[in-house]
């Protein structure tokens, strides 16, 4: 997929993003397959002003903690909607007398992965 958006030149303004299930580690407790860890797991975003072959972060070695370059959710939400040119502090809705907003009143732009 990505081979072929760069191909038709659609790289660059395509943001591809992969992610899975949460967390899920090389261990297991009991017969019913690998158990999860919230404390840290793997997406990839590639195209759209990423930079390429970039890692940004690490686990611990089982894979279990986020231990290096840690994004919260609402950083990668704050990332997200930026690449796509909307800033996440402004995408507020009013209910109930409070303004709502996805990254809720967190969310830092990782511009380390900028292309």
């Amino acid at each position: 997929m990505l081979t072929d958006l760069k191909k038709r030149g659609l790289l660059e303004d395509t943001l591809v993003i992969i992610g899975g299930e949460f967390g899920r580690t090389p261990t297991v407790q009991g017969t019913d397959g690998r158990d999860h860890s919230p404390f840290g797991f793997t997406m990839c975003l590639a195209g759209g002003g990423v930079k390429g072959g970039h890692i940004h972060g690490a686990t611990d070695e089982y894979g279990f903690h986020a231990v290096q370059d840690k994004v919260h959710v609402h950083d990668l939400h704050a990332t997200i909607l930026h690449l796509m040119g909307i800033d996440h502090e402004r995408l507020t809705y009013r209910y109930s007398g409070r303004d709502y907003r996805l990254t809720d009143v967190y969310g830092r732009v990782v511009k380390e992965i900028f292309a």
